[in-house]
Formats: structure tokens, C-alpha cells, sequence
């Protein structure tokens, strides 16, 4: 079994409902989910289901099920075969999805500007930080990146998602610094977000429909994080 995961292709659904599949004393399991659990540097929801306040989602060792912790006193009453309701608490996944988004814009703008890969990240409602290749940063780097990406933002670039065959996904030279030859073979279907004329990246998260969406970044700190590795923080504004 299996959990379907709805917000791939759907990032603005709230409620829904699904059928429970397992159980642990503080956990449920769906066979389909709403509930964006924690990975790829982006934090897991909140939300309620069955009555029950959500507070963490994660997926199981082997990726199938995804268990959703809860609060309180635990499952009891649940029991499996129910049918239960799900709510996403929308103010936290929405300044996520403005968040991720923001991000991907970044990727976009230093590596058409640079020609730089990221390296890594990480992301709060609202706040995130990145790293890149960059050795040393170029003279004025912050101020110059956030008007860069801003003005991206600004745009209005539209935002679309897609689903590759894994050989196709290889062979698109779009798909810049996601390293999807270390995506498992076992994989055949492959997700990608195209911040379209910016950027295009196999990507799992959830992300806003266009740019403009977003508001706009802060550069709040650039640091060193070691040779040849710099780290980005920055923030989201209302527009």
C-alpha cells in the first residue's frame, strides 16, 4: 500500500477526505493525503484530521505510507477502514509554497547570472536559507541577488507542473542543478516545476502558480559556510 500523495498535483487543496490504512498509538495513515510531509528541505504541514490536531508528517522508512502524528491523547476511536476528514492549516502551507517558490526563483537568477549550483537548503514558513558554489561572492552579491530576484518576481512568471518519463527527464538539459541521476532507478515518472523562462527543476514540494504570488525577498545575511560554499538567508515580504 501506498499512500497518494494529492498535493503533487494539486498544492491548493485544503480539506479532503481518504480511508485509514494503519495505525500506531499517536499516528494515522491514509491511502491518500493532502499533508505535505518533511523533505527536500521543506517542513512538514499542520492541520487537523478526523477531529484530531496534525502536528507532525512524515513519510516511512521505504516511502510508501505517509504516517500523520497527532496530538493529544492519540488515535483512539480510530480504527482502520474509517473514513476520515483532512484540513491543511492554510496560512502555514501557503507562506511554504510562497517560500519554495522563492527559492527556485533564486536557483534561476544566480545560475543564469553566475552559472553557480546550489548545494543546499532549507526553509521556514517565510524565512530559508541557500547555499551555493560561489568562491569567493561577487563585490555587493546581496543587494545585487535581491533586486535581481524581485524583479523576477515581479514578472509574474507562471508557474506550471509536469510529470517527465525518467529517460525523458535525463536528456532535458532544462533541468539544471537537480542532480536527477540520483534519483533511484526505480523511480520511472519524474516531477517537474518550470517557473516558466527562469527555471526548471525535478522538485517534489509545493509551490505557488506564479511568481507574483510570492511578494518579495530580503537578503537578511550572506555568510561563508567553508571554501567554495556560500550561504544565503533571506526572507518574505508582502509585495
Amino acid at each position: 500500500m501506498k499512500t497518494e500523495l494529492l498535493y503533487l498535483t494539486d498544492a491548493y487543496l485544503q480539506t479532503f477526505t481518504a480511508t485509514v490504512v494503519d495505525i500506531r498509538p499517536d499516528a494515522i495513515a491514509l491511502d491518500r493525503t493532502a499533508f505535505y510531509p518533511t523533505g527536500g528541505g521543506q517542513p512538514h504541514d499542520v492541520g487537523t484530521l478526523a477531529g484530531l490536531d496534525v502536528v507532525d508528517v512524515r513519510k516511512d522508512p521505504e516511502g510508501e505510507l505517509v504516517w500523520h502524528t497527532v496530538a493529544g491523547e492519540g488515535v483512539s476511536g480510530i480504527t482502520v477502514g474509517a473514513t476520515a476528514e483532512g484540513t491543511v492549516e492554510w496560512t502555514r502551507r501557503h507562506a511554504l509554497m510562497r517560500t519554495h517558490t522563492a527559492l527556485h526563483v533564486l536557483c534561476g537568477v544566480i545560475w543564469n547570472e553566475w552559472r553557480v549550483p546550489v548545494t543546499g537548503g532549507n526553509m521556514e514558513p517565510l524565512s530559508a536559507r541557500m547555499d551555493f558554489e560561489f568562491d569567493p561572492l561577487p563585490a555587493e552579491f546581496g543587494q545585487t541577488v535581491e533586486a535581481l530576484v524581485n524583479a523576477a518576481l515581479a514578472a509574474d512568471h507562471p508557474i506550471a507542473v509536469e510529470f517527465l518519463p525518467r529517460d525523458t527527464a535525463v536528456q532535458d538539459e532544462d533541468l539544471i542543478r537537480t542532480k536527477v541521476s540520483l534519483i533511484p532507478a526505480s523511480v520511472p515518472e519524474i516531477r517537474v516545476v518550470d517557473i516558466v523562462g527562469l527555471d526548471k527543476q525535478a522538485d517534489g514540494g509545493t509551490h505557488v502558480r506564479s511568481t507574483a504570488e510570492v511578494g518579495r525577498i530580503r537578503v537578511v545575511k550572506t555568510e561563508s559556510k567553508g571554501k567554495g560554499n556560500k550561504r544565503i538567508r533571506l526572507e518574505i515580504i508582502d509585495a
